[in-house]
C-alpha cells in the first residue's frame, strides 16, 4: 500500500472506470490535481504489485474497488496518520468494510446513513417532465443571495453549518464563488431570492455529480422540485452524457421528484459523519 503518483494516473483511472458512476467523486478529485505533487492524497493498494483499489484521503476519505483485504490495509493506514476527516463515503459495501476496521479507534461519528440510493439518467434516458426553464446558472453578481442558500443547504443536510468564524465564511464563499464562475451553479430566483439551487460537484468519466439540492422551506410541496431538477439535468448534459446523485433514503420528497424526472437507481452509497 502506498501513495499513488503521476506514473500510476492511468491505472486508477482504469479502476475508477470501472464503475464511473460510482466513482466520479475520484475521478473528478484526480483531473484537479497532480499526484506527485499531492503525494498522499490518493493510496494505492497492490497486493500483487498491481494496482487493485484506491482511497482518496483529504478531508474526506473515499473508497474505489475496495475488497476486505483492500480495506485492511487502507485503515492500517488511515490509523497510524491519525489525521481528522469530515467523512467517510461511498459505495455502501466499501464504505462499510473501511468502517469495520476504523471504528474502534475512531472517533465517533456524528451520523451515519447506510443506505443513500446512488441515482443516475442516462444520455437516452428521456426526461420525465418538461424542465422550467427558469433554472439557470448564477451569476457573479448574485452571490450574496446564493452564499445563504447554500449554506442553508449545508446545514440542514449534515446538521451543523459550513463555517463558524469569518474567517471560514469568506472560505466557503470562495468555494461557493468557483462554482458559480465555472458555472457549476443552478438557481431558481424570484424577485432576488433563491427559491431553488443545484450544483455540479463532480464531473469525470463522462459523469456529472449534482449535490447541493435545496429548495426554500417555504416553497416546498409545491412541486417545484422535480421541473426544477428535470433542467438541472438538461443543462448539466452539456458536462457529461451521464447525470447522477445520491439521496438519504428517508427522504421520500427527495425520491419522489428524483423518480418524476427520470432517475433510476443504480447503486447505494453510505456516509460516515464526523
Amino acid at each position: 500500500m502506498r501513495p499513488v503518483g503521476e506514473s500510476d494516473r492511468a491505472a486508477a483511472l482504469e479502476l475508477c472506470g470501472r464503475d464511473p458512476l460510482a466513482n466520479c467523486y475520484v475521478t473528478a478529485r484526480m483531473d484537479e490535481v497532480n499526484l506527485d505533487r499531492a503525494r498522499g492524497a490518493l493510496l494505492g493498494h497492490y497486493p500483487r504489485g498491481r494496482l487493485e483499489a484506491l482511497c482518496w484521503a483529504t478531508a474526506n476519505v473515499i473508497p474505489v474497488e475496495c475488497g476486505p483485504q483492500d480495506a485492511a490495509a487502507f485503515g492500517d493506514r488511515l490509523r497510524r496518520h491519525q489525521h481528522r476527516y469530515s467523512s467517510v463515503f461511498g459505495p455502501s459495501a466499501q464504505v462499510s468494510l473501511l468502517w469495520e476496521g476504523l471504528s474502534h479507534s475512531w472517533q465517533e461519528p456524528l451520523d451515519v446513513r447506510p443506505h443513500q440510493p446512488l441515482l443516475a439518467i442516462g444520455p437516452e434516458d428521456p426526461l420525465g417532465m418538461a424542465p422550467d426553464t427558469r433554472v439557470r446558472p448564477a451569476r457573479l453578481e448574485e452571490l450574496t443571495e446564493v452564499v445563504p442558500a447554500a449554506a442553508a443547504m449545508f446545514t440542514e443536510e449534515i446538521g451543523y453549518p459550513p463555517y463558524q468564524d469569518r474567517a471560514g465564511e469568506a472560505a466557503y464563499r470562495y468555494a461557493v464563488q468557483g462554482l458559480v464562475v465555472r458555472k457549476h451553479c443552478f438557481v431558481l430566483v424570484e424577485d432576488g431570492r433563491v427559491v431553488f439551487k443545484a450544483d455540479i460537484g463532480s464531473v469525470g468519466l463522462g459523469v456529472a455529480q449534482i449535490q447541493g439540492v435545496w429548495v426554500a422551506p417555504d416553497r416546498r410541496g409545491e412541486g417545484l422540485a422535480a421541473p426544477a431538477m428535470a433542467r438541472v439535468v438538461q443543462l448539466t448534459r452539456a458536462e457529461a452524457p451521464w447525470v447522477s446523485l445520491y439521496v438519504n433514503d428517508f427522504n421520500k420528497a427527495a425520491l419522489r421528484a428524483y423518480a418524476r424526472v427520470g432517475f433510476r437507481q443504480v447503486g447505494e452509497f453510505a456516509t460516515i459523519l464526523f
